[in-house]
């Protein structure tokens, strides 16, 4: 079975994923949250972010606020970063469908696609995200970073999963809905 690529990433009910100068302060981690991540994260091997992603994880970590993720193979999507080893992380280049296409052939768990914005639009406009994980907090922020910029083809997807936690936050799971064309 090919492996799958999960979207995640946190919004608040109005659809921002961090605020206009990035910080993402606003999205609650607790207990709940905490289990939830380590649940999810036993279950891939693979992660994938955009520059902008990776230099907030690579802050994070060096803070001691992330831990590092020791077996996972981390890549970082970007024109701007030189291709090779940075921080922890694979910088690649080049066509993202071709990538990702022979991430998801090699054997191994899912492949994580970290944070929205400009990496996420790319990944939905080539038909590249199977299920989608949404944590939205309890704020309305009225400004700030959508999760998920326009410009890409309608994509539709089932929901598998909602629950909702002690601290006001919802998570929803969603499946990627693909018709097969008859010929």
């Amino acid at each position: 079975m090919p492996r799958k690529v999960f979207l995640r990433f946190g919004i608040s009910i109005d659809g921002y994923n961090a605020r206009r100068n990035g910080a993402i302060d606003f999205l609650v981690m607790d207990k709940e949250g905490e289990t939830l991540m380590a649940d999810f994260f036993a279950k891939i091997d693979t992660t994938v972010m955009g520059r902008k992603t990776a230099a907030a994880v690579a802050k994070l970590r060096k803070s001691g606020e992330m831990p590092d993720t020791p077996g996972m193979a981390n890549y970082v999507i970007s024109r701007r970063w030189k291709p090779g080893k940075r921080e922890g992380f694979e910088v690649v280049s080049g066509a993202l469908t071709t990538f990702v296409r022979k991430l998801k052939r090699r054997p191994g768990k899912d492949i994580y696609l970290g944070g929205g914005g400009e990496l996420a639009r790319s990944f939905l406009q080539e038909d590249l995200v199977d299920e989608l994980f949404i944590g939205v907090g309890p704020i309305l922020l009225g400004d700030g970073i959508p999760g998920f910029p326009g410009k890409f083809p309608q994509r539709d997807f089932k929901l598998t999963e909602c629950k909702s936690y002690s601290k006001g936050s919802v998570a929803l799971r969603y499946e990627r809905m693909r018709t097969k064309i008859s010929r």
